[in-house]
């Protein structure tokens, strides 16, 4: 039997099917089932897409020295060993790690307590204590730990040296925690900071049956104006439908707030934008090698990128930055085309509705682009699948607007409720 890639290879090209919805590979994938995957492999089951910071945020940076910050992350899939990434990308110096350990998360929400007798050292080729260059990921040496699908890992990091956060994923929706000394171990810490952010930690990966889905994305599947420590990101979501439908499919998250296909943040001198653009992250053109064909197991991407593309040029973003619709659709054909290559299933999201937004981003001109990629990623043909989040979230009265029952407030961004319906919107067959 051909395997993923092979099909990929021999039609990527191919139509969408009236039958299915997806195009020839991503459907004869689903007939094949998991053949492919019957040794166990490293699966993402967790991610965060770094960037740096700005030079002037609104707050002062985040500086830890003899610290260690405990992070808790929602892991989608399951297994019986996990490695953890490490990220000093957009460091200016070494990064220096006095220790690393991993633990089962006890409780929900804000907690940041360990179930006992989970705890982990975290070794980096055998080492407990390490030092990354700057510009660096690092990877752990496997970790001997059961990893339930569904379940949270607290993971703590001491710097034992004055260190400033200079890599980090700026929008979390989970409350991590900082405490003085080595309390990587501890049960419960005490907190002398609680932020909003994952610092220096990129990835988790289990080792087990399945595959890999990577959402590459925005704010919108990065989680904005979800409620904090509840995993309601339509990609958590998702996974949670997965699970319920015994799919083995681990996802990586790699949404970043405000982030475009086609361009990095390029905020104009002097304005406000200049304290907070650099969250945005590269462009998606740019990062996809890192953040998507990267991710341990990869075999399924879905794309929903374009509205900042839209909506930054004359906002945040200089308006000599302004696309055409022919601009997103060829961003989106290089997508496409660079997991194809990869062996990776390629499944376009319709960009959401959003007239009367509070952030400046409708235009008659921006709906019309919009309207038009949207045409493209349903009917073109060059997306293996469509996920039409545009038709689910739409307002039944003016579908151009977001559906009041989902919206959150600014008429862009859905709420949780919104969140649960794009999660729904996803068909499960596609995976299978």
């Amino acid at each position: 039997m051909p395997t993923r890639r092979e099909l990929l290879a021999l039609t990527s090209g191919a139509a969408v099917t009236a039958a299915t919805g997806l195009s020839a590979p991503a459907a004869a994938s689903a007939q094949q089932g998991d053949d492919d995957w019957t040794v166990p492999g490293w699966i993402a089951t967790w991610a965060a897409a770094p960037t740096t910071v700005p030079p002037n945020p609104p707050s002062a940076p985040t500086v830890l020295a003899n610290q260690t910050v405990r992070h808790v992350v929602h892991c989608s899939a399951g297994g019986d060993e996990l490695r953890i990434r490490i990220t000093n990308e957009f460091g200016q110096g070494p990064l220096r790690l006095g220790a690393v350990r991993v633990a089962l998360r006890q409780g929900d929400g804000a907690s940041s307590a360990i179930v006992p007798g989970s705890d982990r050292r975290v070794t980096f080729g055998n080492r407990a204590e390490v030092t990354i260059p700057a510009g660096s990921p690092l990877l752990s040496d496997p970790v001997r730990l059961r990893v339930p699908p569904g379940s949270d890992l607290a993971i703590s990091l001491y710097l034992p040296a004055r260190t400033p956060a200079t890599t980090l994923a700026a929008f979390a929706f989970q409350d991590n925690v900082i405490a003085d000394g080595d309390v990587t171990a501890a049960r419960t810490v005490t907190p002398v900071a609680t932020i909003g952010q994952y610092l220096f930690l990129s990835g988790v990966a289990v080792r087990d049956r399945g595959a890999a889905i990577v959402t590459l994305g925005d704010s919108i599947t990065n989680g904005a104006n979800t409620q904090n420590n509840l995993n309601h990101r339509w990609p958590d979501l998702l996974g949670a439908r997965l699970r319920a439908a015994g799919l083995r499919r681990g996802i990586a998250n790699v949404g970043i707030s405000g982030n475009r296909l086609l361009h990095d943040p390029n905020p104009a001198p002097g304005s406000d934008a200049e304290s907070f653009a650099a969250y945005f992250g590269h462009s998606a053109l740019r990062r996809f090698d890192r953040d998507v064909i990267a991710q341990p197991g990869a075999e399924y991407l879905i794309v929903l990128l374009g509205v900042n593309d839209l909506g930054h040029p004359g906002t945040v973003a200089p308006a000599s930055e302004v696309v055409s619709a022919d601009d997103l659709i060829g961003g989106h054909r290089q997508l496409i085309a660079r997991a194809h290559a990869a062996g990776i299933v390629a499944l376009g999201g319709t960009i959401l509705p959003f007239k009367g937004d509070t952030l400046g981003f409708y235009t008659e001109a921006n709906e019309r682009k919009r309207e038009v990629l949207n045409r493209w990623i349903r009917s073109g043909g060059e997306y293996d699948g469509v996920i039409d989040f545009d038709r689910a979230m739409g307002d039944p009265a003016d579908p151009q607007r977001l559906n009041p029952a989902y919206d959150s407030g600014d008429h862009l961004h859905p709420n949780d409720d919104g969140m649960a319906a794009m999660a729904a919107a996803v068909p499960l067959r596609v995976f299978k």
